[in-house]
């Protein structure tokens, strides 16, 4: 839309006769007409074409989304597809997009022939909201998830500054330092291939930073008043482990009985010894349990051998399997050798849409051996790691590398495990002490005892 702005005053001087007949004489309809098109027309070509220098940058993101999915999709014709006549059908349309808008889209149309989950391109606001504050070393110790658009608190880390300073579950945290929550949770819920692992772990990032350093938090309590408490970050709960190039984790694990019923929960698969040490001793003091519940909720995976390790215990029929994974140049069946001690009790596992990679396989197979009933919301759908990266044009890339097909036959990468189970958090059970989805388990395995 072109828009005239007048000089002055705005208020136009009286004309005399001879100049007033003469701007009232009629103009020459066609030369007008046409040098207004023509004005009109060359106007928006200028507005309408993005400078070169951008142009470019797209150009160079298209050929980095094109290349890498030709050379690390575990299909050699990604898609079953012919990826060079794709590259030749979509290249000219981003090269002559007369918007970044229109260049994304031309570049989701392509990875949208693909038909599979975890290939997506962020724009540079949602790149920014999940990668501009990367998690710190320092925690107040508070686990939360986005329930209805609010970040609830579920739980607190036993002793952490939050829990001395009387957070409690089921309170929404509505600013950190000032800054409002929603909009990061707004802006992300916003976008389709924002996964609730990504957004949750965004939101985290929020109550992160250095150790020692302390920050103010503004919480809607479980009377909807606003409290601010200053809290110090600490060093997170857990023991550090690391493992190859993965980054420093703090994993932790828990044990406990919920009346006759065993519970175990850990946050990360990884830190083989002390762990799959852990989780053995756990099993051989259940042995009278009624049931055991395996807690894997906002456990984002780690190592694969592990799921199939951990499942020995609860399996004692050697050759069966989890699942497989598929790469471009090999496969991996997820083998399971039993293990002694072994329970033999009704086992229930809990996930959610936090729950990603080793967790999916491992609770999957379970479910599809029918060894264990599985309660909560989908899970992630992130059945191998998803690598996101920052493109030439500021936008980020998603894209995943491998295919896991469980022993059922079902595709875990973009459709997670679905719950036997579906049972969703609620702001109100938490406030109330409760934990709805332990609380379902709970009810089925007592409900399996012969009277």
């Amino acid at each position: 839309m072109l828009y005239c702005r007048s000089s002055g005053n705005g208020i136009n001087p009286p004309l005399g006769r001879a100049e007033a007949r003469r701007r009232l004489k009629p103009a020459p309809r066609r030369a007008a007409s046409g040098w207004v098109a023509a004005f009109l027309i060359g106007a928006f070509s200028l507005q309408a074409q993005l400078p070169p220098a951008e142009r470019q940058l797209n150009v160079d993101s298209f050929e980095k989304v094109w290349t890498t999915v030709r050379d690390t999709h575990w299909e050699k014709n990604p898609g079953g597809l012919d990826w060079q006549a794709i590259h030749d059908e979509f290249q000219p349309k981003v090269a002559n997009a007369r918007s970044m808008e229109e260049a994304r889209s031309a570049m989701r149309e392509m990875l949208g022939r693909l038909r599979q989950t975890h290939f997506a391109i962020l724009s540079s606001s949602v790149y920014d909201s999940v990668q501009g504050d990367v998690e710190g070393p320092g925690s107040p110790g508070i686990d939360l998830r986005v329930l209805n658009g609010q970040a609830i608190v579920t739980s607190l880390d036993p002793g952490s500054p939050a829990e001395r300073a009387g957070v409690r579950a089921g309170w929404i945290i509505q600013s950190v330092n000032g800054k409002e929550i929603s909009p990061v949770i707004k802006r992300l819920l916003a976008d389709s291939s924002v996964s609730e692992l990504t957004l949750t772990r965004a939101v985290l990032a929020r109550l992160s930073g250095e150790l020692g350093e302390t920050i103010s938090v503004t919480f809607l309590n479980g009377s909807n008043t606003p409290t601010v408490m200053q809290m110090d970050l600490v060093a997170p709960r857990g023991n550090p482990a690391t493992f190859g190039n993965l980054p420093l984790q703090h994993i932790w694990y828990e044990s406990k009985k919920i009346g006759r019923t065993g519970y175990i929960r850990f946050n990360v698969f990884l830190d083989v010894v002390r762990l799959m040490d852990s989780f053995g001793k756990s099993i051989a003091e259940c042995r009278d349990c009624d049931g055991l519940i395996i807690d894997i909720r906002g456990n984002p995976g780690g190592l694969g051998v592990m799921a199939m390790g951990m499942a020995g215990y609860l399996i004692d029929k050697p050759g069966l399997r989890l699942g497989t994974m598929y790469m471009r140049d090999t496969s991996l069946n997820f083998v399971i050798n039993p293990r002694q001690p072994s329970f033999s009790g009704p086992v229930a596992i809990l996930i959610d849409g936090g729950s990603a990679s080793t967790s999916e396989i491992f609770a999957g197979g379970l479910q599809d051996l029918k060894r264990a009933r599985v309660f909560g919301t989908r899970s992630a759908a992130a059945a191998l790691p998803s690598i996101i990266e920052r493109l030439p044009n500021g936008d980020g890339f998603q894209y995943a590398v491998a295919n896991y097909i469980s022993e059922g036959g079902k595709t875990l990468e973009g459709a997670g495990v679905q719950p036997d189970v579906e049972v969703k958090l609620t702001r109100e059970a938490l406030l109330s002490g409760h934990d709805s989805v332990l609380d379902a388990a709970l009810q089925w395995i007592r409900g399996q005892q012969i009277p």
